[in-house]
């Protein structure tokens, strides 16, 4: 396959993607329309005229327009993949190494949080909450699978392996890339709803059963429950306060920072309201956690973007230093912020 160079490539996706959108031969006044060419008519006849000479488009019968030939399904199909495989890794390189940092950090925060307010700490890492599709790339593995990859919302990458009876052809996978990134693209799960399914069904004709399993895979994709990272501090710091000390109260605080499932209820409370994405105070009966009805727990959500959410919390007596703990917690949120905020340009 011959090297294209920058104009005939660009020439070549406009013709195959109309022609994947409309069926119909494609002439060189409708790929002038294409406002990022900035081509007139004569040069794209003449570019036409280079790239079905070298087998990259074909004229059928005595149309004027052309229409893509084997190759060139085959050139695009290659570029597409390497593309979007480009997009892939540069998102996993991204998410290791806010990941690692990420770690690093809020281990210190919460240390440092117990240590500044004298107090049991946590901070979750965070996770995504209300996940949006951002991409969906099929691809042939072999005779018998196809590779369903599925970005969403944070640059969450998931792959999903589907059965099919025969081997699909070029164009129909480009066809059902289109489809399903057409139809999907920026829609949360919720939006997906029964009037898109049964479109994209019905369009999809044959191949619909992949679309009920690419949807699947969307699905899981989107509510799978990815194990919550909490990190604690300062669960001793219990002890300095007598109406915590008592030997069962403290004992079950303790077991709650060590076990992290009630903790993990706590988060779920916090991130539930919505619309309360500021500082939320739980006294006494209104903790979400049983261990935790003789305690004051101050929370925050901090925002990372793109759907991220973290929970910090402090956990103390009911005549805890509010002023104190709520200053520490604005303060911890810009931070936070400020760290893992990806910059503008990247």
């Amino acid at each position: 396959m011959q090297e294209l160079d920058e104009r005939k490539t660009k020439i070549l996706n406009a013709i195959i993607r109309n022609y994947l959108e409309t069926g119909e031969p494609v002439g060189s006044r409708t790929i002038s329309k294409y406002s990022d060419l900035n081509l007139s008519s004569a040069t794209i006849r003449n570019e036409m005229s280079d790239l079905e000479e070298l087998g990259y488009i074909i004229q059928p019968h005595t149309s004027a327009g052309r229409i893509p030939s084997d190759l060139g399904y085959r050139f695009y199909v290659d570029n597409l993949i390497a593309q979007k495989d480009k997009e892939v890794t540069e998102m996993k390189e991204f998410m290791i190494e806010r990941t690692e940092k990420m770690e690093q950090v809020l281990k210190q925060v919460v240390k440092l949080l117990a240590n500044n307010t004298n107090y049991a700490t946590m901070i979750t890492a965070p996770s995504y909450h209300r996940n949006k599709v951002k991409f969906i790339q099929l691809s042939q593995v072999d005779a018998k699978q196809i590779l369903a990859v599925i970005v969403t919302e944070g640059n969450i990458v998931k792959n999903k392996m589907i059965p099919v009876e025969e081997p699909l052809d070029n164009e129909t996978m480009l066809k059902l890339n289109i489809l399903l990134n057409t139809s999907l693209n920026g829609l949360s799960l919720e939006e997906i709803n029964l009037a898109t399914i049964a479109r994209l069904k019905e369009q999809a004709g044959i191949h619909s059963n992949i679309i009920s399993d690419v949807l699947d895979a969307v699905a899981a994709s989107i509510q799978e429950d990815e194990d919550l990272q909490i990190y604690t501090s300062g669960a001793t710091n219990i002890f300095k306060y007598p109406e915590l000390s008592d030997s069962q109260k403290a004992s079950e605080l303790i077991s709650a920072f060590e076990e992290k499932q009630q903790l993990a209820s706590l988060v779920n409370q916090t991130l539930s309201n919505e619309e309360e994405t500021g500082i939320q105070v739980y006294i006494g009966d209104e903790s979400p956690v049983a261990t935790m009805r003789d305690c004051s727990v101050v929370t925050a959500t901090y925002e990372l973007g793109e759907g991220m959410h973290g929970t910090i919390g402090i956990i103390g007596p009911k005549r805890m230093d509010y002023e104190n703990v709520v200053d520490n917690l604005k303060t911890l949120k810009v931070q936070l912020d400020n760290i893992f905020k990806k910059p503008k340009g990247d």
